[in-house]
């Protein structure tokens, strides 16, 4: 077995590890019931404007974002953006079947909003792990990484500044939130930027090694 085909294989097991962590962060975020991130209020928010299925909402607004993030950066997808949808969706389905903190919204604030900051913090940690494969990345990512490319600015700036647009335009929209909707916004991106700076990995590989195969 080559080296190139070792370090594929551990790319794919960092990739599959990292949309795991990230499902486990998103489920921790879901069962503390303080309100849905800042993309589902848009979902939730087009769902009741155009009266259509809230899944299908997600799915086309998915392939929107994809594009740009293709036109905008030139992120191309990859077998990570296939995995994500199937990986993350998986996972979550599984915790949640599980029960998997079932009665945490009735707990106490202060519980509920720690296990939400924790859980922003594992979806940092997944996101950065699964990106940093450069196997692809998932729609919503691929914009994030995509405004990194164009703009110079730090990975976390762009998160940010995607999950505020996302906000605004799903509040605008009449979509649900919550105290959880604001804490996420202003710290996902702070999450993500920390842990590619602790794991020392990069949103989109570096100009030398862009001709690597994979």
């Amino acid at each position: 077995m080559t080296s190139m085909t070792w370090r594929l294989g551990g790319r794919l097991l960092q990739l599959v590890f990292g949309l795991t962590a990230s499902a486990v962060g998103i489920v921790m975020t879901l069962q503390a019931g303080l309100g849905v991130s800042p993309w589902d209020v848009l979902h939730g928010g087009l769902a009741e404007r155009l009266g259509v299925p809230f899944g299908y909402v997600v799915q086309g607004v998915g392939l929107v974002v994809l594009f740009l993030g293709v036109v905008l950066g030139g992120v191309r997808p990859g077998v990570g953006t296939f995995a994500n949808i199937a990986v993350i969706g998986a996972v979550e389905n599984v915790l949640l079947d599980a029960g998997w903190l079932d009665g945490l919204d009735d707990r106490a604030l202060t519980i509920r909003v720690g296990v939400l900051l924790a859980g922003i913090v594992v979806i940092g940690f997944g996101a950065a792990l699964y990106i940093g494969a450069h196997l692809g990345a998932g729609p919503r990512d691929s914009l994030m990484v995509a405004l990194h490319v164009r703009s110079g600015r730090s990975v976390g700036l762009a998160r940010t500044a995607v999950e505020v647009v996302a906000l605004a335009l799903g509040l605008l929209l009449g979509g649900p939130f919550g105290i959880g909707t604001l804490l996420y916004t202003a710290g996902i991106g702070l999450a993500v930027n920390t842990w590619f700076r602790v794991l020392r990995m990069t949103p989109a590989r570096l100009p030398e090694t862009t001709g690597e195969p994979i």
